[in-house]
């Protein structure tokens, strides 16, 4: 799974498949523990990242929905910057 960004030990990664893959979502890894998140809206719809985690990856979510959008329709994955401090 290629890796977009990574930022406070958090590691974002995206995987493409046919469309039963959607909806569009990146995974969040952490540590022992993983997260996926909706890229629409910025849920966790999957897995077992703490809180605090959990509102990092949704603020840099917000940041970056429209680069990971058009990265999810074109297949073709770019390196994103980390949250800002």
């Amino acid at each position: 799974m290629p890796e977009v960004s990574r930022f406070y030990g958090i590691i974002i990664k995206m995987f493409f498949k046919p469309k039963e893959h959607e909806p569009a979502h990146i995974h969040a890894l952490y540590e022992e523990y993983m997260g996926v998140f909706d890229i629409n809206t910025f849920e966790m719809t999957e897995g077992d990242l703490p809180n605090r985690a959990q509102k990092m990856v949704k603020e840099w979510l917000s940041e970056h929905k429209d680069e990971l959008q058009e990265m999810w329709n074109t297949q073709r994955i770019i390196k994103l910057p980390p949250l800002k401090d």
